[in-house]
Parts: C-alpha cells; structure tokens; sequence
C-alpha cells in the first residue's frame, strides 16, 4: 500500500467540497443567528484592540492575544497560499477568499466568545481554554468528552506538522534561496529561538508576538503598497478581471493571466480554501489564544480575536493578490519546468516588476518572519490540548523543549508524509470545533446581545464600561 498516496487521498477528501460548505456555512448561519453584528461592529471590534484591562483575569493583554492568534494564522499561507490559489483558481478566487473572510469574521467571534466563556484557571493559575473546554463544560456529558478530546489530539498532531515543520521548512528554503545558507544553520538558529522564547510560556510568546507580528505586518503592507503604486496603471485591469473571473461562466482568464483556465466554481474552490486554510476560521485554534486573554467579558475578547480573521484575509491577503494582478505575472510560463509560475515563485516574479533583483529578499524576509511567528502560536495551541490531555506540567515542559528541536527536523528534511498528514489533522479539528459552534449558538447569540445592550451602546457614547458579571471557573 502507498501510504503517501493514501494520505494525499484521505488529505483531499478532509479538504474538499463537504468540509469547506461546512465552514462557510457555518459562518453564513452565525452571521444570520448573531443578526449581522460581527459585521456592523467591526470598526467598534478594531478600536478594542490596544484597550487594557489589567485588572481582569487572564494570563496576556487583549492585543497580545490577538498578536498570538495572528502569529499562527498570518503564515506562509499568505503569500504561497494566495499565489497557489490564483494560479489554480483564477484571480477571481480572491473574491471567494474575501467572502468566505466576511462569513469567517462570526465563526471566529463565535469560537472566541465560547473559549473564554468557558475557559478554566489550570493549576499554575494560568487560563487554559478553547474548543475542547466549551465541548467539556458547555455540551458536556460522553459525547462533549469525546469531541473535546479528539479535538485536542488533533490539535497535538496539527502543531507539530503545520504549526512547526512545514513553517521552518518553508523559512529555510527561503533562506537558502535568496542568501545561500544552509539549511542546516538556518534550522539551528530557528531552534536556538524557539527555545529561548518558548520554554518560557504563554507572557513569553505574547511578548515577542506583540513586537513581531506587528513589524511584519507594517513592513510586508509597505511592500505590498510601494509594488501596487508602481504598477497602479494596471490596477484597475487588473481588478475588473478579478470580479469578472469570480462569476464568469468563461473560464479563460484575459490580460492579468491568459493561460490561466479556472470556472466559477473553480475560483470558488480555491478561494474558499485557501481562505479558511489562511485565517483558520472555524478550525478552532485561534480561540486558544483568546482564552488567555485578560478582559472583563466574553464578547469583548470575540469581538477583538475576530479582528484576526479581517487583517489576516481581507488585508494581508488582498494585497498578495493586488501585486500579482498588477505585475503581470500571473500565467507566465517556467521555462525550465514548461509549467504555469505558482506558490512563492510567483509572488518573487510579482515583487520583481516592482522591485527588481531586491524581490527575493523582500519575499524571503516576510516569508521568513511569518512562518517563525506561526511557530510560535501554534506551540501554545499544542501545548494547551496537549495539557487538555496529560495535565502534568512535566509532559508540557517536555513537550516546548521537543517542539522547539523538531523545528531543526523541518528546516533539513523534507517529508510528504508528514506535510499530509497534519495537513489532514488541521481539517479534523474543524469538525468537531463546527459541531460546537451550531450546538452553543444559543450561548454565542446571549453573549452577543448581552454584551451589545450592556456594553457596546454605552461605549459607542463614549462611556467608559467594566463588565463586572464574569468570572473564569477553577479547573
């Protein structure tokens, strides 16, 4: 039997059609059920962001929480995802990927608002929460038990794959390409970080979050920009045959990629996809870090951690698209291989019309800092189902010191294997993370209103609000 063949197959289905309905639907059916909220707060939600509240429960700041989340879910998938999606999907997935992003912006507040409501203070004080608490305590009985712990076991499986080799395999072929290291000093030095910031827990990786999701961030946006300014004359082309692809029965897309061939179903596929691969909306491990947070109401941290869900797709994502639409690029043949341009080496081709031979190193450098900060994230969403599972705090110190070693693994070998298989444990996270959201709609939709009637109408006058009716149960 051909276990790599096996795997890829399993992989496909988890990934396919059914799964990403469910999670769009969902986020359809939390957006109808919370009477459009998430969408008609999302300003409100981005000013909650920088907002402090120490003397309320919880291991991190709100930012901090989210600076977390964000470093797991602004990954590689940003920039190799959205180039993949385009050239398999059409320029139109982009619009797909925006609107599985607008639906996903209430899965995630609903996930969030169920980690925090139902989190646990573990037994050094720190807050241990998301999906497999809110399965435990808010579904509760055999079948919560078993939900909540396959969800953890996934979650394990997921942190070591996606989260950590995958992400430093990525940084090192990144490194290697543009700079000439090898990749073995290169997976030295990101287990030398990992060590040093991960050993320390959850303040440690909020702390380094805080700094480096931000800069990322702040220097891919400029690059992003400087590149679309210097091709803005073929922005407005570029955009229409976005638009037009995404519902277009002709699958043959004109001037942005004449050899690209993708139905409306097609850009359908792959936007959505690589969408909710990017944000992780509705898997269930951004709630994990909201769950830390220090806030004085459910809704509140919801409504800062769905924020996530907007930079992550609707902006980081959208300026990918935005530079390989205008550059030129998209449909451009490898000579060496004969195929269609895709993944990173697009978006270098992309940056290139902009930036010249300087491309490499500016795609290499944020790729470089968004796999490192997914590492990080995704060690504390492991850490967290792993002490769901085992609660001894030996197991979890073992557990950060492995973690951080395998990176080393993942930088220096490459193994199909494994890519498929935690690819395919980050899908079964979302089934029983999906079945939790419908079956607590009910308390997602209280808190909403609660916190809407009590809280937001008031801060929206420019009152200052402490919620004073919430309070995190002792594990």
């Amino acid at each position: 039997m051909d276990i790599s063949k096996l795997l890829n197959d399993v992989n496909n289905f988890v990934w396919g059609p059914i799964m990403l309905t469910l999670l769009v639907g969902t986020g359809v059916f939390l957006t109808i059920r919370l009477k459009f909220l998430p969408w008609r707060n999302l300003f409100y939600a981005i000013s909650m962001i920088t907002q402090r509240k120490e003397k309320h429960e919880g291991d991190i700041s709100p930012f901090q929480s989210l600076m977390t989340a964000l470093s797991a879910t602004v990954g590689t998938g940003n920039i190799v995802g959205v180039a993949t999606a385009m050239v398999l999907g059409g320029p139109g997935a982009l619009v797909w990927m925006w609107v599985s992003a607008a639906f996903g912006l209430s899965t995630k507040y609903g996930e969030s608002v169920l980690a925090v409501k139902y989190r646990e203070v573990n037994s050094v004080g720190e807050m241990a929460g998301g999906p497999m608490y809110a399965m435990k305590h808010g579904i509760g009985g055999a079948f919560g038990g078993l939900m909540a712990t396959l969800f953890a076991l996934f979650a394990v499986f997921s942190s070591f794959g996606i989260g950590n080799m995958t992400q430093a395999n990525s940084i090192a072929a990144a490194i290697h390409t543009s700079f000439g290291v090898s990749t073995t000093v290169t997976g030295a030095v990101i287990t030398l970080f990992s060590l040093l910031i991960l050993v320390r827990g959850i303040h440690s990786i909020g702390k380094v979050s805080s700094i480096v999701v931000p800069f990322m961030a702040v220097f891919y946006f400029i690059a992003a920009v400087i590149a679309i300014g210097l091709n803005f004359s073929a922005v407005p082309a570029g955009v229409a045959e976005i638009f037009r692809m995404a519902f277009s029965t002709d699958a043959v897309a004109g001037g942005v990629g004449g050899t690209i061939v993708a139905s409306m179903l097609t850009s359908m596929r792959w936007g959505v996809a690589r969408g909710v691969f990017s944000n992780e909306a509705g898997m269930g491990s951004a709630p994990i870090a909201a769950a830390a947070a220090r806030t004085d109401h459910p809704s509140r941290q919801g409504y800062v951690n769905m924020t996530g869900t907007f930079f992550d797709t609707m902006i980081i994502c959208m300026l990918t698209g935005l530079v390989i639409a205008s550059s030129g690029a998209l449909g451009q043949i490898d000579p060496a291989t004969g195929k269609v341009v895709s993944g990173a080496n697009l978006t270098i081709l992309a940056f290139k019309s902009a930036f010249g031979e300087a491309a490499p190193i500016i795609v290499s450098i944020s790729l470089a800092l968004f796999a490192f900060s997914t590492i990080l994230g995704w060690e504390y969403y492991g850490e967290k189902s792993l002490e769901y599972l085992v609660s001894s705090r030996a197991v979890i110190m073992a557990y950060r010191v492995v973690f951080s070693l395998i990176t080393f693994v993942g930088a220096t070998t490459t193994l199909e294997i494994v890519w498929n298989f935690s690819d395919t444990m980050n899908g079964l996270m979302s089934i029983p993370n999906l079945i939790c959201l419908i079956w607590l709609s009910k308390d997602i939709a209280n808190e909403c209103f609660t916190y809407e009637e009590e809280v937001v109408e008031r801060e929206k006058q420019g009152e200052e609000v402490e919620y004073e009716g919430f309070s995190t149960r002792a594990g």
